[in-house]
């Protein structure tokens, strides 16, 4: 795993980001979930969900989904 720099760039904090890891453009979306800070494309923040949906194979859920019973509920 791979390791990056924060530091203090005026009042805001940034990360350098790697050569790798370079993206198009000049402005991301970031969301955080706890301690995890998530970046994605302004432009297109659906593409990263578009490109995993062809990591799935052929037979993913071929046989269904074990999933419980439906609950009984009264009104």
């Amino acid at each position: 795993m791979q390791t990056t720099k924060v530091f203090k760039s005026g009042n805001s904090q940034a990360i350098r980001i790697p050569k790798e890891y370079q993206v198009e453009g000049d402005e991301l979306v970031i969301n955080k979930i706890g301690n995890t800070l998530i970046l994605f494309p302004k432009d297109d923040p659906w593409e990263l969900f578009k490109k995993s949906l062809t990591e799935f194979s052929d037979d993913f859920f071929a046989d269904g989904r074990e999933q419980p019973e439906m609950q009984k509920r009264g009104f």
